[in-house]
């Protein structure tokens, strides 16, 4: 009998957490539903470029980089950092400045070689065997390669795996509907040391349709939380009359450390 009552209490906390985890998932749904259908296709990213309407490039290193970079490197040297959805981010040149190498993935042809021109360096472009249609730019200066292609036709058997990963402008990017497929991929590039920043946006998505796209905190446990730990470095105001012309009343950045839980 005795042994019948630890069973019933085992069986009940299961049931209580599989409850739990139903109706956080719920929420998440519930926040998530004003975007859940939005979807921007891969000619139209490509098409801001061609039209310069890219006002989420930064021609400056990004300030959440520049002051959570001890955390991220915890004092390690030459550190392989990915980017996806890299575009011409000023803040690659900056980490291989200090000795490090950056491998991006971008599907923009145009925002790859501006990011090499306008830095001055010199690049060859070479086809990628694995990915048909691809192309991989490498930097004669620098240890930098950037991969055109579509991101998730990247793989760690293609790249590699990375020691840091800087998420600015990708997981905010990305269709809402593809989130769980993007966190696979990120979480399979990750090696065993790998501090992953992530950078996410905190608005009313009732007031706007994205891209950038609203993702909750909730959400990144979610994704992330099983096989990661996950640390808020920073939540900043970050409200902007850019953002108010957009309607919003409020916007919140906030900054992730996710690394690979230990096993």
């Amino acid at each position: 009998m005795r042994g019948s009552g630890v069973l019933l209490k085992v069986l009940g906390l299961v049931l209580c957490q599989a409850a739990t985890s139903s109706r956080a998932q719920a929420n998440i749904t519930s926040m998530l539903a004003p975007q859940a259908n939005r979807v921007m296709e891969l000619g139209e990213w490509e098409e801001r470029w061609q039209d310069k309407r890219i006002g989420f490039h930064q021609p400056e290193v990004h300030k959440m980089l520049e002051s959570n970079i001890d955390k991220v490197l915890a004092s390690r040297t030459g550190v392989r950092f990915f980017f996806p959805l890299c575009g011409k981010a000023v803040d690659m040149k900056w980490l291989a400045d200090q000795g490090h190498s950056v491998v991006g993935v971008e599907i923009s042809e145009m925002a790859v070689k501006q990011f090499f021109e306008e830095n001055n360096m010199t690049y060859s472009e070479e086809p990628v065997p694995a990915i048909p249609g691809a192309k991989v730019y490498k930097s004669s200066e620098k240890n930098i390669s950037l991969y055109q292609c579509d991101l998730y036709s990247f793989s760690s058997s293609i790249g590699g795996q990375f020691g840091a990963i800087w998420d600015r402008g990708s997981l905010v990017a990305i269709n809402p509907k593809d989130r769980e497929k993007y966190a696979a991929l990120i979480i399979s590039l990750m090696a065993k040391d790998c501090r992953y920043l992530l950078d996410t946006l905190l608005y009313n998505p009732e007031l706007y349709p994205g891209p950038p796209f609203f993702v909750p905190d909730e959400q990144v446990q979610s994704l992330f939380g099983k096989s990661c730990d996950i640390e808020q470095l920073q939540s900043v105001d970050a409200l902007t009359d850019r953002h108010r012309g957009w309607g919003l009343d409020f916007l919140t950045e906030n900054v992730h450390l996710i690394t690979p839980k230990s096993v």
